[in-house]
C-alpha cells in the first residue's frame, strides 16, 4: 500500500504553491462565483505557469471587481486601458476581453436559469471523478469530459477555454481527485467527495 504523507512533487517547495496544493487544489467547489474566478484565472495562465497567477491572484481580484460578472460586464474602454496598464496582472489585451467575455458567458447562463455550477458539474454527473495516479507521468491532460465541457463553454460564449485549460480546472475545483495516491491530500479530497 504507497504511502501517504507526501504531497505531489508539482508544487515544490514555494510556501504559497503548497498552501494552495494542500488547501484548494482538488477540493470539489461548488460556488458559482468561485468557479467564475478559477476558470477566469486558468485561463490567464495559457503559456504561463500556474505559480504566476497564484502570485497575482489578489490583484486579479483588485483589478475585477471580486470576479463580480455583474460589474464585469460593465467594463469600457477605460477600464480596459486600466487593465493593460496594471502590473499586478497579465496584460495581455486578448486575455483581459476574456474576463469580459466569460462574464457576458456566465450572465446569460444564469438568464436562462442554468446555474455555472450546475453546467460545469454536469461534465462529471456530478461527483469527483476519482483516479488512483502513481506518477505525474501518468496524470492525462485533456480527457474526453474536459473536451466536452470545453466545447459547451466555447459554445455559450466563453474563451480561452481550450480543453487543456479545462483539465486543469477541473482538477483545481475538485471534478477530478488527481492527486497522487501517495500525497496525503488525496485520501482528504476522497473523503470530501463522499
Amino acid at each position: 500500500m504507497p504511502q501517504t504523507t507526501g504531497r505531489c512533487p508539482w508544487c515544490g517547495t514555494d510556501p504559497l504553491y503548497v498552501h494552495y496544493h494542500d488547501t484548494v487544489w482538488g477540493r470539489p467547489e461548488y460556488d458559482d462565483q468561485a468557479l467564475f474566478e478559477k476558470l477566469c484565472l486558468d485561463g490567464q495562465q495559457a503559456g504561463l505557469s500556474w505559480i504566476t497567477i497564484l502570485r497575482k491572484q489578489e490583484s486579479y481580484r483588485q483589478a475585477y471587481a471580486g470576479f463580480d460578472p455583474e460589474q464585469i460586464v460593465r467594463f469600457d474602454e477605460d477600464d480596459i486601458a486600466r487593465l493593460l496598464a496594471d502590473p499586478g496582472i497579465i496584460r495581455n489585451r486578448l486575455k483581459v476581453h476574456s474576463i469580459i467575455r466569460n462574464a457576458r458567458g456566465f450572465l446569460a447562463l444564469r438568464d436562462q436559469g442554468i446555474s455555472f455550477s450546475e453546467f460545469l458539474w454536469q461534465f462529471v454527473n456530478g461527483r469527483p471523478i476519482q483516479n488512483r495516479w502513481q506518477t505525474l507521468a501518468e496524470v492525462p491532460v485533456t480527457t474526453p469530459e474536459s473536451e466536452a465541457m470545453s466545447k459547451a463553454l466555447k459554445k455559450a460564449g466563453f474563451n480561452f477555454v481550450g480543453p487543456t485549460i479545462v483539465y486543469a480546472f477541473m482538477q483545481a475545483t475538485g471534478m477530478v481527485n488527481d492527486h497522487l495516491v501517495s500525497c496525503h491530500a488525496h485520501t482528504e479530497c476522497r473523503q470530501l467527495a463522499q
